[in-house]
Order: C-alpha cells, then structure tokens, then sequence
C-alpha cells in the first residue's frame, strides 16, 4: 500500500518511527514535507497529505501532530478527503469500518508509539464495510460538492 506520512514538530519523532514500522510491513512510504524537529504549521503537511490522496500519489494518508484535531481540521478541508482522529484501536477500526477514512491523524502527546503503532496496524488492517455506510459516505460526498444531503437516497 501507499502511505503518505506528515507531521509537525511534536509529531517528527513518532512519524519517523511509525515510517520504519511501516516499511519493514512492506508498505511504500512517502514521507512528506519537513521531518526536522524545526517548528512547523500543521496545516502545511495536512495539505500535503491530503493532496497526496486527492491526486492519487497515495491511497492512504497519516498525520502526526499534538493532539491530532488541528491536523484533522486541516486535512479535511482537501477535497476527497475523509480525515479521523482516533486514541485508541477501537476508533481507528470505526473510521475505516464505518467512516472509510482515508487519513489518520494521531496525538503524539497523548498516545505513546506503541499504542500509535497498534492503532495504525488497525486501521491498515480493516475494510470498509459498505452497506449502510456507503450511503453515509456518498452524502459527506455532496456536501463536498456544495448540495444537500438529504438528495442523496443511494
């Protein structure tokens, strides 16, 4: 699979680990934007990832920041993309199962990099469940392009 990695400064360290992670799991890893532990603005690597996915250089994305809101924030405002804070395993597996979210944004202050890293292994390892959820997706999909959601029936 093809990861798109970014993060702000109180992400670096965590980004860069989870990057190793990632690759020793076979997967190709872009590690986009400053990687130094210089102070950064998020909303530049949540730009840059999530562009990553608009224009298919990616087919997933993660972030790293603080808290992981202000990247979800950011990201989110990048057509196309489905971007989730999750803490734990449970919300990463409910962002992919119900949510197909194509980013993950993770708290480098909250979580440790064990727990970051058992949390992405759930996340790269559920599957949209379709169904109902389908519906929901479709509908975050016209408010994308401006219309109301109650049009979309299918």
């Amino acid at each position: 699979m093809r990861i798109a990695l970014g993060a702000d400064h109180r992400g670096t360290a965590a980004i860069r680990q989870l990057a190793d992670m990632l690759q020793r799991d076979g997967h190709a890893v872009e590690l986009i934007g400053d990687d130094t532990a210089q102070a950064t603005d998020y909303p530049e690597q949540a730009f840059a990832v999530g562009k990553a996915i608009a224009d298919k250089k990616a087919e997933l994305g993660i972030l790293v920041c603080g808290t992981g809101i202000g990247m979800s924030i950011a990201a989110n405002k990048v057509h196309g993309v489905r971007a989730a804070v999750a803490h734990d395993e449970l919300t990463a597996q409910l962002s992919r199962s119900h949510n197909n979210a194509n980013v993950l944004c993770l708290s480098a202050d909250l979580l440790g990099q064990r727990l970051i890293e058992k949390i992405v292994s759930t996340w790269l390892s559920t599957e949209f469940s379709g169904g109902r959820h389908a519906r929901r997706i479709h509908k975050i999909d016209a408010i994308e392009k401006g219309q109301d959601p109650s049009s979309v029936k299918e």
